[in-house]
């Protein structure tokens, strides 16, 4: 298996060759926001391609790479259930800030600068293996010394000199020389150059697996913070906490990333020292509000379960990075039987009773309803009939036009429970009461 690295480098580019670099940076940007609006318009990559070569006077790879880039973007702001018609290149935050009335000349010039690096101060071409390397932005060695070929157009070159002291830097140095694919994303910021050169590498092999146990984890963003649990190979709990995740919501996008990297690294960390694998949900984002616009509560899940996949992502790398074996598995219900079953028995938070039922999840291991609450089912089902008996207590399920739903138990159990049914008041945040009764009438229900 491979793992995509990614380094930076610094460009010292001279006075001459500044004007032309910002030239292309500012052809390149402008042709992604035209093919953005295009795509909405419902153009496919095949019908922009030559337009857009003969219109900002790229080449078939600049304006194919500025294509991929926007019509991420696209994909991006659809998942976030955002309107793709309001969106702002260069930065919401920045562009409202710069429409303040309020802002001296030095704040208004800074932030100005700042967001036309990002709205015309980038440029992105893909590696291609057929063609040993990168056509357009290609790094090239000369007695020992690195510099970054640009290709201007027109038969033009830029030979900037090039400079990194990132530790991976002799790991792409060799990827390189072996003439490996590797993309580059050029960026400037405060008048200088950057270079984001990402290349593949061959992964270790997972050395930690699942024999000895699990560590499941739950992401909650209110509040913010990754609950986790640790369960021996038999399911029985081990250890339990939390990772306080204040800065994965709020702040700009570059902070977000950054500490999605820290946590990640955190949750790694914890399966290296426990000597464990990690079990996490797998998450899927649907558009499915009026125009693909969020309000409320509504949209702090969308944004949740966005936050989510991408702290999930990086973790994925991690983990494959250092040999940890990672798997996915249903949400469906980890909080609900958490919180009846798990929290009150062990005295955990519903959140981290929530990671301790995706952990036994990850080793396949099935929920059984205690005892007691069957008991109470039945008490509940002579009176409403709601629950069927062939469970037995297990998530057996009941068929509903062909589709099993196995967790219909659970539901009648947290409605009840909620509205004080099957006690003699309703349960809101005070789990204690339930303690009483599955102490009582564990025995044989697990």
């Amino acid at each position: 298996m491979k793992q995509v690295i990614t380094i930076q480098a610094r460009l010292f580019p001279k006075a001459e060759e500044n004007v032309v670099l910002d030239n292309i940076m500012r052809k390149w940007n402008s042709c992604k926001r035209y093919a953005y609006n295009r795509l909405l318009e419902g153009k496919t990559r095949k019908e922009l391609k030559k337009e857009l070569q003969s219109l900002f006077g790229l080449n078939s790879r600049y304006v194919d790479d500025a294509i991929l880039e926007a019509s991420e973007v696209l994909q991006s702001i659809r998942e976030l259930g955002e309107n793709p018609r309001k969106v702002i290149f260069g930065g919401k935050v920045l562009f409202y800030r710069l429409k303040s009335k309020h802002l001296s000349s030095e704040q208004r010039q800074k932030y100005k600068k700042e967001w036309e690096d990002k709205r015309k101060g980038t440029l992105f071409s893909r590696g291609d293996k057929t063609k040993q390397g990168n056509l357009n932005l290609r790094v090239i060695e000369e007695n020992g010394q690195f510099f970054l070929r640009v290709n201007a157009g027109n038969r033009k070159w830029l030979f900037i000199e090039l400079k990194s002291s990132h530790k991976k830097w002799r790991k792409f140095a060799e990827a390189m020389l072996n003439s490996c694919p590797y993309s580059v994303r050029l960026q400037r910021k405060n008048n200088k150059y950057y270079a984001y050169i990402s290349f593949e590498d061959d992964l270790p092999n997972t050395a930690i697996d699942f024999s000895n146990g699990a560590i499941g984890i739950d992401l909650n963003a209110f509040p913010s913070h990754i609950a986790w649990a640790e369960i021996k190979k038999d399911g029985n709990l081990e250890s339990f906490g939390e990772i306080p995740t204040p800065h994965l919501w709020d702040g700009r996008k570059e902070k977000r990333d950054y500490f999605a990297w820290v946590y990640a690294n955190e949750i790694v960390k914890l399966a290296l020292e426990k000597n464990k694998g990690i079990v996490v949900e797998k998450l899927a984002i649907k558009d499915k509000g009026y125009r693909g616009d969020y309000k409320g509560r509504k949209s702090r899940r969308v944004k949740h379960g966005f936050s989510y996949r991408k702290l999930i992502a990086r973790v994925k790398i991690l983990a494959q990075r250092y040999g940890v074996a990672i798997r996915e598995v249903s949400p469906a219900y980890t909080s609900l039987i958490g919180m009846l079953k798990y929290a009150p028995q062990f005295n955990l938070t519903k959140d981290t009773a929530a990671a301790y039922v995706i952990a036994r999840r990850g080793l396949a291991l099935r929920e059984k309803i205690p005892l007691k609450y069957r008991e109470l089912l039945k008490s509940l089902q002579s009176k409403s009939r709601s629950v069927s008996s062939a469970t037995d207590g297990r998530n057996g399920g009941t068929a509903v036009k062909g589709k099993t739903l196995p967790y219909k138990p659970w539901r009648v159990l947290r409605v009840a429970l909620l509205t004080g049914a099957l006690l003699d008041r309703p349960l809101y945040r005070d789990l204690s009461p339930l303690k009483r009764i599955l102490i009582s009438g564990m025995g044989e229900g697990g």
